[in-house]
């Protein structure tokens, strides 16, 4: 979806975060690669560990948009995303 409807996710990046549209193309380019990597065995610990970084280094947009660009979607469930990010990096251990 970072391809499909790049206006949206570039505009829940933080405004510190220089090179938006960038920024965007490399975090859909680094999703696709990395759910590729988990299937198979060979790349799947390394795609894992990619996938952890992934999601950390997008948490910033995740709790900006919660702050200040909600998108019309509830309050709560933005909130509710957040402590989200733990448990599916917890699940992307699992694969370490």
């Amino acid at each position: 979806m970072h391809f499909v409807k790049s206006r949206l996710y570039i505009s829940i990046i933080p405004p510190y975060i220089p090179a938006p549209r960038l920024v965007n193309r490399m975090a859909g380019a680094a999703e696709v690669v990395l759910g590729l990597g988990l299937i198979f065995e060979s790349t799947r610990s390394v795609a894992a560990y990619g996938i952890i970084l992934l999601l950390i280094a997008v948490f910033p947009a995740n709790l900006y948009m919660y702050q200040k660009k909600n998108k019309g979607l509830p309050k709560w469930l933005l909130l509710l995303r957040l402590p989200m990010q733990l448990v599916l990096i917890g699940w992307a251990y699992l694969y370490t």
